[in-house]
């Protein structure tokens, strides 16, 4: 009878000590912020438009209006998991450090006191990729921007914006991210994806590079492609699958693969969604044994006041214009975010 408590003791005690696991989260988000300009027209590389006597009537109520809608959705991503929000946040179409300095001192995600990375490009539309993060989790070690050459005849530009490498530590950990913000489809999605082909094997040229030095190092590939996760871009040029059974170490995991195949989006266009905006990770973030960070999940961050309610393009995300007309929306683009794990000792 004593063996038989003592054995049931010892059960219990195992039972309650695995039941003590307990792990740290970290949001990692992307979002594209909608040509978020500054009301100044600065000349070349700048539209115009988006000013106050242009054609969008882009005036200092617009701005301001538009910042607090974005402040707004950027305070509520992956609150679910940490009440911080996002640790990093790659974010696209700002136009210079003031419109991104104004945005983070809104009230409403002010106190989590974000800093960033940002460099000018030579993109012809004047905007440019960011990395936010919150330092209290998140430590610049290096950055550096990466140029894109576009091929001849794949668009009417000359340039595109920059690659973002930034390399740093989330909670010790050494993690390289990458922000993007990859040659639209415009004139054409066949013509121009040697562009999009360029800025991927941009990216797998230099990650190749790390990987030399470092071959378990951690890679994160974020941002608006305008490819979806099944297009040539992704699956050649960065090679990155969405099949997390057979990857090799060298390849990058794409979660995104699924949700994109059953119909979901980031954005949309007659009627037809697209998954632009992505999160990608070296197979390093998929052993869940490991003491660093883990890939746990993948979401698409929609809240119902994000959505259009009514008319034509009911259900898409409500944008901030309708051609020149004001709409007070948020983005054309949902944000996505993805969540990493790592046990606590």
């Amino acid at each position: 009878m004593k063996t038989l408590m003592a054995m049931l003791l010892l059960f219990c005690i195992a039972v309650f000590a695995k039941a003590q696991t307990f792990y740290k989260s970290a949001v990692i988000g992307f979002y594209n912020l909608e040509n978020l300009y500054d009301t100044i027209f600065h000349g070349s590389n700048d539209d115009v438009n988006f000013t106050p006597s242009g054609s969008k009537a882009y005036t200092s109520a617009v701005f301001n209006d538009k910042l607090a809608k974005l402040a707004k959705v950027i305070s509520e991503i992956g609150i679910n998991v940490s009440p911080d929000g996002p640790a990093m946040l790659g974010i696209a179409e700002i136009e210079n450090r003031y419109v991104l300095d104004t945005l983070l001192r809104h009230p409403l995600i002010a106190d989590r006191n974000y800093k960033y990375v940002h460099y000018n490009s030579k993109d012809f539309r004047g905007v440019d990729v960011a990395l936010v993060y919150n330092p209290k989790y998140f430590k610049v070690e290096r950055s550096r921007p990466i140029f894109v050459r576009i091929p001849a005849g794949a668009k009417e530009t000359v340039y595109t914006r920059d690659i973002l490498w930034v390399k740093g530590l989330l909670d010790g950990e050494r993690i390289n991210v990458f922000v993007n913000h990859w040659p639209s489809r415009a004139g054409g999605e066949k013509r121009s994806e040697p562009a999009r082909i360029a800025a991927a094997t941009t990216i797998r040229t230099f990650m190749d590079s790390l990987l030399i030095i470092d071959p378990s190092a951690k890679m994160i590939v974020m941002g608006d492609l305008n490819d979806d996760p099944i297009n040539n871009s992704i699956t050649k040029g960065l090679k990155a699958t969405g099949n997390s059974r057979s990857i090799s170490p060298d390849d990058l995991y794409n979660p995104w693969f699924e949700m994109y195949k059953n119909g979901f989006g980031t954005l949309a266009y007659q009627d037809a969604w697209s998954l632009f905006d992505q999160i990608i990770i070296s197979s390093s973030f998929l052993d869940k044994k490991q003491t660093g960070f883990f890939y746990y999940r993948h979401h698409i961050f929609k809240a119902d006041y994000m959505i259009e309610n009514n008319g034509r393009y009911k259900g898409y995300p409500m944008r901030s214009y309708n051609g020149d007309v004001y709409r007070g929306g948020y983005s054309d683009h949902f944000p996505t975010y993805v969540v990493l794990l790592k046990k606590v000792e």
